[in-house]
């Protein structure tokens, strides 16, 4: 069995592919064949078990010749001795008794199963414990490739339960991926219409700019001079905000304290002097805040 699955396992896949479909077709006869997935592990599985079902095949087969040899021995030496019987003791089957007849026929049979030369108690009782040896040898034997034939069909329904779960699997990972593509394909058209949308709208914005800068507008007051004073006057504003915060803490000192009063008022001048100057610069801009 060993150097069965030895050169099995070094066919190539497409001969033992053959020999397990021929061998199914044969099972099966007209019955179709169950599917199912054709690859190299479950047709290895199938191949182990197709060759010990041909080898349990081949011993039923050579018990048969066996048998079919002894009964024809012992058909021939049954001949022999009833011509012996017939002309030394003028014995035949017509002149014994039905009980003679039916021991004569146990005793035939008994030694035709039992494969014994002749009829001795010895040959008798030696054959028994023969075939009761060879008995449980095969007993033994069946039970091993019964076994063996269970464990490989397990590994069969196993194996087509895995494969079953892993396409159920590969179809939801190809629908997940198929929604995610979709979706990916929608964000990038999204994507590229804002796009397209931007590039035109500052088009429209530097064509209307230059319109007004033809018609006499000053170019301080085009987009990008607005958006510049605009960011200016942000961060004057955030420059004065920590002075604020000074003059306010300032607020709370006692009156009577002279350095206090002088502090809070040179904090008031400096103030005031940020105040008009942000207040110039506010006015120097060419529009109006709102």
């Amino acid at each position: 069995m060993a150097a069965a699955a030895a050169a099995a396992a070094g066919d190539p896949f497409e001969k033992r592919l053959i020999r397990v479909t021929l061998w199914l077709k044969k099972i099966y006869g007209d019955v179709p064949i169950p599917e199912y997935e054709v690859n190299e592990r479950t047709v290895d599985i199938l191949h182990e078990v197709m060759e010990c079902s041909e080898e349990r095949d081949k011993d039923i087969m050579l018990l048969i010749e066996n048998m079919k040899d002894r009964t024809t021995k012992y058909k021939a030496e049954t001949e022999y001795w009833q011509d012996i019987l017939g002309e030394s003791l003028d014995l035949s089957v017509g002149v014994l008794s039905q009980e003679a007849i039916r021991d004569l026929t146990d005793l035939v049979e008994s030694a035709m199963e039992l494969e014994v030369e002749d009829t001795s108690l010895t040959s008798f009782y030696g054959a028994i414990n023969h075939m009761s040896s060879e008995l449980y040898k095969t007993t033994l034997k069946n039970k091993e490739m019964e076994l063996k034939l269970k464990t490989l069909t397990k590994k069969l329904t196993s194996a087509l339960m895995l494969e079953e779960q892993l396409e159920e699997d590969i179809k939801k990972l190809n629908e997940s991926q198929e929604a995610e593509k979709a979706k990916a394909e929608i964000q990038s058209k999204s994507l590229k219409f804002l796009e397209d949308k931007t590039e035109d709208l500052k088009i429209k914005i530097s064509d209307a700019e230059d319109k007004l800068v033809a018609l006499g507008l000053e170019q301080s007051l085009t987009h990008e001079a607005l958006m510049k004073s605009s960011e200016e006057l942000a961060a004057r504003l955030k420059e004065i905000e920590p002075l604020k915060k000074e003059r306010e803490s300032y607020h709370d000192l006692p009156l009577s304290i002279p350095l206090a009063r002088v502090k809070v008022e040179e904090a008031r001048k400096e103030l005031k002097a940020l105040d008009e100057e942000l207040t110039r610069e506010i006015e120097a801009l060419p529009f109006e805040l709102t």
